[in-house]
């Protein structure tokens, strides 16, 4: 299973953000042999044994545990919130949550063809005035980058 990082697609949810100065966007897609609906996509990247373990840790240090019914409630469209994140939009494709932080987003995608997972992370403003989006993200955007091809890796095995 071949997962490529392309560009930000026009029209999708995520598409302002790859627009706007200073913020980083990516986008991870994997092709797919036969459709895949949102819900059942959703349900696949929350509820994989890697997403767990991310689960797990935000119920440690964040205090925000999921459980798969909250997934559940998520991928059907009846929750408005899961874990740390606020649904931000949602189309029949498309899903975007934003950490309540608001500095970090995330983005699935399922079109018939393929999947696809993207992030975002807002800058802030220096006291000179510059965006940056700090040396802690910029020290781990390798790191991020293999963690969200496995992660779409792991969604579309569980789909297939």
């Amino acid at each position: 299973m071949q997962v490529t990082e392309t560009s930000v697609p026009t029209g999708t949810l995520i598409a302002d953000y790859a627009a706007r100065d200073g913020h980083y966007t990516d986008c991870f897609e994997v092709a797919l042999d036969t459709p895949v609906d949102l819900a059942r996509y959703i349900s696949a990247f929350y509820t994989q044994p890697l997403f767990r373990a991310e689960r797990w840790v935000l119920r440690l240090l964040a205090r925000s545990p999921s459980t798969d019914a909250d997934v559940a409630a998520l991928a059907d469209g009846t929750a408005q919130s899961f874990a740390v994140w606020e649904v931000a939009g949602r189309t029949q494709t498309e899903i975007l949550l934003q950490a309540k932080d608001g500095r970090t987003l995330s983005w699935l995608q399922a079109e018939a063809d393929s999947l696809r997972f993207g992030s975002v992370v807002v800058p802030v403003q220096t006291p000179g005035g510059a965006l940056t989006l700090g040396p802690v993200f910029q020290s781990l955007v390798g790191a991020h980058k293999v963690y969200s091809r496995a992660l779409l890796a792991g969604a579309a095995r569980r789909v297939a």
